[in-house]
């Protein structure tokens, strides 16, 4: 292969255009819970250093008192309630984004993936609720039932991010699907079970505002001032109807649609830019800005926006406000044969593994075999003891439920759950890495059909293939010739192929001519040369040469590989691959592909940085599910 000096290009960004468009794809939601779950970790160990420091000035800060007004209308609470309802408002907000963008565009956009998990989440609530009440029997801490039932989504995802297996995200999209199963059905328990004197008046204008909400989204208005104020008057009504509001987050980010940038709207995007570089006024600039604003989806724009601040301030906060136990040597034993917090502590770390992974066995069970889980049943236990972290709805829950010694005691079960759990997922998967290969991808990855990103399969006798045809692994780029981000991952496509010989791999144009103006011709003059057996040939001194695409030039390149020059010149004249080139732009449109490179793996998108290590990474999973696919390790 013909050595490649890239053109003169933006910095490496080492990531997709798929991760460069839509900034908070699942793996960046990932990343951030990662660090948030240190910071979380963090702020839990700083509320109990002060409160057993200084016990008086930490529920003296906590305590006071904040209130807004206007006019004669008022909301005040203590500045602990204010975290509680107000602040983590935004937390579920995100979690609903999350879940949203998950069931727009990730493995729940097939409907039936969704049945199983929601029924998993349904009994891995219902079993500790049962062990707890056990606990509990003809006690008045019977009715706290609700603070061992529910998964902290943010902690729970980012300790299974440090503690889990290396593969399959699958079981972060099962992790997410039961812990906002468990979010919402908290949250109704919190609005009918713990809400004191509920008055009908208001909690009837919240669900008037939200249809609202609700209706207005239907018509595909964008206008986020007004969903703010409509978020905001949601959650005064449900303040004032007596219900605990923070529930309105949640629904407010179900309802905010998650989708590819369309590629009509990136090239309107463009035309804005390039007017306003013509002629740079204020006018113009707003409708550029907005043009760009709009080409992403409002469920990636805002979680982009609101993600890091909910995971690394508002939930850290929050632990640093409830968490607080003043410990000492007979708190601890008195609290360790209380009922509340044995139940707890047994509900969430026997119960939650018992209730999740149960309850998908008896789903696959009835249904035989048509529903079944996304990952193999190691990942499902640990999905069930990693969802024994209930730290952030538990203590919201126990916060309403309890006061005095019992409140403490219910505080000290969540914690010590929340570090069983994590220790407990942590033996459990590397006991699975001690499995030999093939077991161990069963473990985790299980007989799942994998979904399908890739629309229009591979097609040996269209589509051009470098490597093997029996290749294990395809691996399929959309791509631009003039594109710098292609220039750069061009290197590292060729040391992908010297280091995998069972790999081959596949390019398929897509010439963004909207901001490069030479990548249609130059794709159509690169099918002309393949016409007559050169396309990668004329691949190679494409990617040599991105600064030099003129006519003229493409001409000089046919004539140094020995084409045919007349037919080439002929050919490209009147555009005879023109319509090869569009079926590859059709066939990118299908899979919501609207820049450059874009990746396939065997079918499935590839998201994130497209470097050597994290390339091999990919091919190394998809050789492995190949292989056990094939049945071909003994």
């Amino acid at each position: 292969m013909t050595e490649i000096s890239a053109a003169p290009s933006p910095p490496y960004s080492g990531r997709t255009a798929w991760a460069r468009n839509l900034q908070t794809p699942f793996r960046e939601f990932l990343r951030t819970e990662t660090g948030s779950a240190a910071v979380l970790l963090a702020a839990t160990i700083a509320a109990l250093a002060w409160i057993n420091m200084d016990a008086v000035s930490y529920e003296r800060v906590w305590h006071a008192q904040l209130s807004i007004r206007l006019g004669s209308a008022d909301v005040s609470q203590d500045l602990r309630h204010w975290v509680s309802s107000g602040l983590m408002t935004f937390f579920f907000f995100v979690v609903g984004l999350e879940a949203r963008r998950e069931f727009d565009l990730g493995e729940l956009r097939e409907r039936s993936r969704l049945t199983l998990p929601l029924l998993a989440g349904v009994y891995g609530m219902v079993v500790p609720i049962a062990i707890y009440l056990i606990a509990n029997a003809g006690r008045s801490s019977a009715h706290g039932w609700g603070a061992a039932m529910s998964t902290d989504t943010a902690f729970a995802l980012g300790m299974l991010a440090l503690v889990g297996p290396r593969f399959p995200e699958r079981l972060r999209s099962f992790v997410l699907t039961v812990a906002v199963v468990d979010d919402l059905v908290a949250l109704c328990v919190i609005a009918v079970f713990y809400s004191k004197d509920v008055r009908p008046g208001p909690l009837f204008v919240a669900a008037g505002i939200f249809l609202a909400t609700y209706l207005l989204r239907r018509t595909g208005s964008r206008q986020g001032l007004v969903y703010l104020l409509l978020g905001t008057a949601t959650w005064v009504a449900m303040f004032k109807s007596g219900v605990d509001p923070v529930v309105v987050g949640l629904g407010m980010g179900l309802l905010t649609l998650a989708y590819a940038a369309p590629r009509t709207d990136l090239e309107r995007a463009t035309d804005l830019f390039r007017l306003f570089r013509e002629q740079p006024t204020p006018e113009l600039a707003r409708e550029a800005r907005i043009g760009v604003a709009t080409a992403i989806s409002p469920n990636e724009r805002l979680t982009q926006l609101y993600h890091p601040w909910t995971s690394y301030v508002i939930v850290p906060i929050f632990a640093l406000s409830n968490a607080g136990i003043v410990i000492n040597g007979g708190f601890l034993a008195r609290a360790y044969t209380s009922p509340i917090t044995l139940g707890i502590v047994i509900g969430y770390v026997a119960g939650k593994p018992i209730g999740i992974a149960g309850g998908a066995w008896v789903v696959s069970r009835l249904s035989r075999g048509r529903l079944r889980p996304p990952v193999g049943w190691a990942a499902v236990l640990g999905a069930g003891t990693i969802a024994g972290i209930g730290f952030t709805v538990s203590l919201l829950i126990s916060g309403l439920a309890f006061t005095g010694d019992e409140l403490e005691e219910a505080k000290l079960g969540v914690l010590t759950a929340a570090l069983v759990a994590s220790l407990g997922t942590w033996v459990l998967f590397q006991g699975t890495a001690l499995l030999p290969n093939r077991l161990q991808f069963r473990a985790l990855v299980g007989n799942a059909t994998t979904l399908e990103d890739l629309v229009v399969a591979v097609d040996p006798d269209r589509d051009h293939i470098r490597g093997a045809q029996d290749a294990l692994v395809t691996l399929v780029e959309y791509g631009d010739f003039e594109c710098p981000y292609c220039g750069q991952a061009e290197p590292v496509l060729r040391e992908l192929l010297a280091g995998h010989g069972d790999v081959r791999y596949v390019w398929r144009n897509l010439p963004l001519s909207d901001v490069h103006p030479h990548a249609q011709i130059a794709a159509e003059a690169a099918e002309v040369a393949g016409d007559q057996g050169q396309f990668w040939e004329m691949h190679d001194l494409l990617f040599r040469h991105q600064d030099a695409l003129q006519p003229k030039e493409l001409v000089g390149y046919a004539d140094q590989l020995g084409l045919d020059g007349p037919a080439f010149r002929e050919a490209v004249r009147r555009r005879t691959a023109a319509a090869r080139v569009a079926e590859d732009v059709d066939s990118a449109d299908l899979s919501n592909v609207s820049g450059t490179p874009t990746f396939f793996i065997n079918g499935r998108r590839h998201y994130g940085a497209y470097d050597i290590a994290t390339l091999s990474e990919a091919v190394r999973a998809a050789k492995i599910r190949a292989y056990v696919d094939s049945d071909r390790i003994s």
